[in-house]
């Protein structure tokens, strides 16, 4: 599985759930169970490395504004979510997640943010095909610490400063 068919399953099923982040889950392990156990392994690096490369203190700002506050469990979850939401959102919040403000049409910190089942897809399809746990995928493992420079979520002014439009879009909505 390359890049490109990994990005097409990841939006049919995204689109299919009409953007419910577990219907979405359910969809993706049925799209997996019809591929090969290498394909599923395949699109499980596929997402792994998109999730290690989400690790960023920009990311979990962005993730901590939008949900009103984001653990370490809440924002695993949101990166899953994230990629989740295709291709083009995901490569615009890795590189600027201030561009969330334009990308997303609403937010439902209730609803949105939260594909922690996504996260479990490719597993599930995998032991289900094979009767075993997937192997070690042989891929780089994620830093130990996200990537960039730490940022105090507790300071709004630097939350505002970082992320002014979604600052404006979503802070400012409470």
């Amino acid at each position: 599985m390359d890049e490109t068919e990994f990005w097409e399953l990841v939006d049919a099923t995204r689109e299919a759930a009409e953007g419910d982040p577990e219907e979405q889950a359910d969809l993706l392990v049925e799209r997996l169970l019809q591929l090969d156990p290498e394909m599923v392994l395949d699109f499980s690096r596929h997402f792994e490395a998109r999730y290690n490369r989400a690790y960023t203190w920009d990311l979990w700002g962005a993730a901590w504004l939008l949900l009103d506050g984001a653990s370490d469990d809440a924002f695993d979850f949101f990166r899953c979510w994230l990629i989740g939401q295709g291709r083009e959102m995901y490569e615009s919040a890795v590189h600027e997640p201030d561009s969330l403000a334009d990308l997303l049409d609403d937010f439902d910190e209730e609803f949105d943010g939260d594909g922690e089942e996504l996260g479990y897809a490719a597993d599930e399809a995998y032991e289900q095909l094979t009767g075993t746990i997937a192997p070690d995928l042989g891929i780089a493992p994620a830093p130990a610490e996200p990537v960039g420079a730490a940022l105090d979520f507790e300071n709004e002014q630097a939350l505002a400063d970082r992320y002014p439009k979604l600052w404006e879009r979503f802070r400012l909505r409470d």
